[in-house]
């Protein structure tokens, strides 16, 4: 059966969108220049963060777009990834794969899948130096506090900007 196009949102809805992108990711770029100077700073800003501001800003009634998503979702990958760098000596093809799919069991098993958690993950296993450095911590700073700020900047955003019924719930 074949499905229509989506209906192209109204501008309003576009530039809501691109807003919340915007602020998020600039917010996270500026914070890990002032607080971590350098290659660690680069760091904040994880392309699953990307990925991320999709959900949060143009498809918000998504279940994966939901608070409790965005952070166990990230949270647990980052622990994931950085378990089976740190635990498994293992080619890093074979790490990488590990580090995904355990992020998906785990996701799943702890009904907070966000689909750019699996970028996490694999960021803390292909992330080289600068992420094996920060072990454990990786999921503190930078993921946790990367997803803390997105999280406020869309909280503030849906209200101000006319989405006053996100989050769709919280846990």
């Amino acid at each position: 059966m074949a499905h229509p196009n989506p209906v192209r949102p109204e501008l309003s809805t576009i530039l809501r969108a691109w807003l919340g992108g915007f602020l998020s990711i600039a917010t996270i770029g500026l914070l890990a220049q002032w607080q971590l100077p350098g290659e660690l700073g680069g760091l904040m800003l994880l392309g699953s963060f990307g990925a991320s501001a999709v959900l949060l800003f143009a498809i918000h009634d998504s279940p994966y777009a939901q608070p409790r998503n965005l952070l166990g979702g990230h949270i647990v990958s980052a622990l994931v990834g950085v378990a089976c760098q740190q635990w498994l000596p293992l080619p890093l093809w074979l790490n990488a794969a590990l580090a995904v799919s355990l992020a998906i069991a785990v996701m799943q098993s702890l009904r907070v899948i966000h689909p750019p958690g699996g970028a996490t993950a694999l960021l803390a296993v292909i992330g080289g130096p600068a992420v094996h450095t920060l072990g454990f911590s990786y999921a503190l700073n930078p993921v946790a506090l990367s997803a803390l700020i997105m999280l406020a900047i869309a909280l503030l955003s849906h209200r101000l900007l006319g989405h006053q019924r996100w989050p769709n719930y919280w846990l």
